[in-house]
């Protein structure tokens, strides 16, 4: 059965780490916390957009509420620009075009007014000025003082910030961009505004917008809290101290990581991934499975009987030297480079016809770190399955982009393969995308992509004239692909140059290795292992992801430690840091098996990271 909810346990701690878990174990870990600060403690109340702040006041107001105490709460909102400023702030990064904006590089105080720290600080000291009520007791007995206290509550979003060092104890609340998506399809706006044309619009306010300022935000200012709180059950949170949630981060960083998959359903989707992972049955489908993309997919950390989930970013932030190595570290910063992700047809429809702008082009229109390379690997197939890359010998530019014009202004659909050439597929087959290509997997295909770690910048130059779910057609960027298409890329270079033969790296025993894929514009290789029994390999210093494509059941043992190992099944991915070292993998499984082994190009030298 597929692993939905893979946990990463903490083993390595020399100390317990104390979680609460449930809205008892964590007020109670607050009052235990706050009862130093005597009378009128400001509490810190953070997080991210979208977490439940009304139901911690709620509870609070029951917990500490009463005859002889109470809460009184201060809202970040009130704090906050009206929503019409700040679309007008960010018009140049939302921008008029229905899929791209313009990556901000503003920080959180740009939602706020210009007077809001000094307001805010003047409202805590002011409620903290406050006479006591009489009959208060004597302060020196922690247990009556612990009764009556009475607290404020600073909350919201960008508390932190507006408390400016004023609160006494401080709580980041976090969601998982997954959570924050499934909010945003049941009515969650983008945050600090009152209003949004549509979900697409939505997410392209958050990735341009509301990510890069919060989740910068929260990378910056982490340590600064003593709680970090996973809210993505409303009902139930589970917080741990600040600096445990770094100690355990650093620790299941040095050990193979499994994060948890994100799955959604989209236009083409289709069934297979479904079944696979035993999707719930209203889905229509299944379109794609991230495992992982850096940015989107969180962490299961085991700590004892309890698990917390964590955005991986956040372990990036604290542990990328271990996931990474020094070679990818000096090349990307902490920005984890390659992903992998699925893309059902199997029962769905094609892809759009699309290309990846190049570095230059993304850097200048959308102020984004790292162009889109991918390679399709061809998992599972359908008879007549077909993969398109590259332009047929016939297309001219002229022809290929009138023709799609008229679609969208007619809604007449195109021959799309007269313009695009259309490949036969194998299973096992890879297909190498560097940017510029033309290119889509057809209907019946279940792809492991294996890309750089970007996302959005997938450019449409036709789409079967489909609409969305919303009724609405579907985006086309013809503005942004023709300026991006290499016209070149016919079939006999597209054969030679992005459709490789495998070729044998080594063996050992029955074992084999192969290398699939690997170009000098490709930060990735793809290499597979063909296992019988037992594989011997290597980190070598640089993280590793490995994803069993065919088979059942593989085991990964540390080589220096062998009580040290995970087990996964068909079609699930880990991440090897480059602390693993070495390491052997063991075939479970009754039959052989084959696993994708990607990592940095050893012949990559483009630096994403400023000198």
């Amino acid at each position: 059965m597929f692993n939905k909810f893979p946990v990463n346990p903490v083993r390595d701690l020399q100390r317990d780490i104390r979680v609460a878990s449930g809205y008892d174990a964590v007020l109670s870990a607050l009052r235990e916390r706050l009862n130093p600060f005597g009378d009128r403690p400001v509490l810190v109340l953070d997080g991210t957009h979208g977490a439940a702040f009304d139901k911690w006041l709620e509870r609070m107001l029951e917990a500490f509420g009463g005859q002889s105490a109470r809460v009184e709460a201060v809202s970040a909102a009130e704090f906050l620009k009206s929503p019409a400023e700040i679309r007008e702030l960010f018009k140049d990064n939302i921008t008029d075009n229905r899929a791209f904006g313009y990556m901000t590089e503003a920080h959180i105080s740009a939602y706020f007014a210009e007077d809001a720290q000094k307001r805010c600080k003047e409202r805590l000291a002011a409620l903290r000025r406050r006479t006591g009520e009489a009959g208060m007791g004597d302060r020196s007995d922690e247990r009556f003082a612990a009764q009556t206290q009475r607290l404020i509550v600073l909350y919201g979003t960008g508390a932190h910030w507006l408390a400016d060092g004023c609160g006494d104890v401080h709580v980041f609340l976090d969601l998982s961009r997954e959570t924050q998506q499934i909010m945003h399809k049941q009515g969650l706006l983008n945050f600090a505004l009152d209003w949004n044309e549509d979900a697409l619009e939505k997410y392209k306010i958050a990735f341009f917008v509301e990510w890069p300022i919060l989740e910068g935000y929260r990378k910056a200012n982490l340590t600064g809290y003593d709680y970090y709180a996973d809210a993505n059950r409303p009902e139930h949170p589970v917080m741990v101290a600040v600096t445990d949630l770094v100690d355990a981060a650093r620790d299941i960083a040095k050990r193979p990581i499994r994060v948890k998959p994100f799955f959604a359903p989209g236009i083409w989707g289709g069934q297979y991934l479904k079944r696979l992972a035993d999707l719930p049955e209203d889905w229509d489908n299944c379109a794609w499975s991230f495992e992982p993309i850096a940015p989107e997919n969180s962490v299961l950390i085991g700590i004892g009987a309890a698990i917390i989930e964590v955005p991986f970013l956040v372990i990036m932030n604290y542990a990328y030297k271990d996931i990474m190595g020094e070679r990818p570290v000096r090349l990307f910063g902490d920005f984890f480079p390659i992903r992998f992700d699925y893309l059902d047809t199997i029962e769905g429809g094609n892809l759009s016809t699309q290309v990846h702008g190049k570095q230059a082009y993304i850097r200048e229109h959308f102020n984004y770190v790292l162009e889109q390379q991918e390679s399709y690997y061809i998992m599972e197939k359908r008879e007549g399955s077909k993969v398109y890359l590259g332009l047929t010998e016939r297309c001219t530019g002229d022809a290929f982009i009138g023709a799609v014009k008229r679609a969208q202004e007619t809604g007449e659909p195109i021959e799309f393969t007269d313009y695009v050439q259309e490949w036969d597929c194998s299973k096992g087959d890879l297909f190498l995308i560097p940017t510029g290509t033309v290119h889509c997997s057809g209907k019946d295909n279940l792809v492991l992509e294996i890309s750089s770690t970007t996302w959005w910048f997938t450019f449409k130059i036709y789409d079967y004239v489909r609409k969305d779910k919303d009724g609405k057609p579907r985006p086309i960027n013809i503005e942004h692909a023709e300026p991006n298409i290499d016209w070149y890329k016919k079939p006999a270079w597209v054969r030679e140059h992005l459709i490789p033969v495998p070729q044998k790296l080594r063996e050992q025993g029955a074992n084999e290795e192969y290398v699939l894929g690997k170009r000098q514009d490709l930060l990735f290789y793809v290499n597979r292992i063909h296992l019988t029994d037992r594989w011997r390999d290597h980190t070598n210093e640089e993280l590793l992801l490995l994803n069993l494509v065919e088979g059942e059941k593989i085991r990964i043992r540390s080589v220096k430690r062998p009580d040290v190992f995970v087990e996964f099944g068909y079609a699930e991915s880990y991440i090897l840091p480059a602390v693993f070292g070495a390491f052997e993998i063991e075939n479970l499984g009754t039959g052989p098996c084959k696993i994708i082994k990607a990592g940095v190009s050893p012949e990559w030298e483009v630096k994403l990271t400023d000198e």
